[in-house]
């Protein structure tokens, strides 16, 4: 496998062919990657909700109305979609159901390790929760958008199209799925399937800015 060659050929699908599905062990992996992505201090701040039927996809579009119609179409003839919901808040609950889920995982071979990390973790967490930042929802959309990344670029090694959709209307979403009320808020959607053969998109050539331009080499 070439990841150069992945990241060469991927592209934002504009139009999808409705007619194919992603097969459910190809989702499977998916879904790994949704849960397997990294995260700051492995802060795993987010839920996803997943829609694999019309039915589904349709009550996805309650976000893609006014001025984000030109989206609908995407939502509906994908295969799967997935919006993207991140935490809102993290309160010490949370940050003590993440290391006590590491424990079951078997992460600490001493009390004292476990100790360790929830003190640093902690540490890391207060860095956007208390003053001067208190950006802690900001931060958590950042993870988000680990997960995302990860996801896009998983799905071109599957031979996945793929679109990030962040053209939603992230208040009705949340009005409709009932995300306040469980801590999260809408983020962004990614729609996955396979490419239609009249997306204008997939033939464009890939821009990207010269390597002398991004890249600085420290000496």
């Amino acid at each position: 496998m070439n990841l150069i060659e992945v990241a060469k050929s991927r592209y934002a699908t504009k139009k999808f062919d409705s007619s194919k599905r992603i097969s459910e062990v190809d989702f499977d992996q998916i879904k790994g990657l949704l849960r397997f992505s990294p995260s700051s201090v492995n802060s795993q701040p987010w839920h996803f909700i997943i829609a694999d039927s019309l039915e589904a996809k349709k009550r996805l579009t309650i976000g893609t109305q006014g001025a984000y119609s030109a989206n609908e179409a995407k939502v509906l003839d994908a295969s799967h979609v997935i919006l993207f919901c991140a935490k809102t808040t993290m309160s010490d609950a949370y940050l003590d159901r993440l290391i006590e889920n590491e424990d079951h995982d078997g992460r600490f071979p001493t009390i004292d390790s476990k100790e360790m990390v929830k003190k640093v973790r902690g540490f890391y967490a207060d860095l956007h929760r208390k003053a001067p930042k208190e950006d802690a929802k900001d931060w958590m959309e950042k993870q988000v958008y680990l997960n995302m990344g990860t996801v896009l670029l998983g799905a071109g090694v599957l031979g996945i199209d793929a679109v990030p959709i962040e053209g939603i209307d992230i208040e009705i979403l949340n009005e409709v799925f009932g995300l306040a009320e469980t801590g999260y808020s809408a983020v962004a959607m990614i729609a996955l399937g396979y490419r239609h053969n009249e997306d204008f998109n997939a033939v464009l050539p890939k821009s990207r800015l010269p390597e002398n331009e991004i890249f600085t080499f420290l000496e």
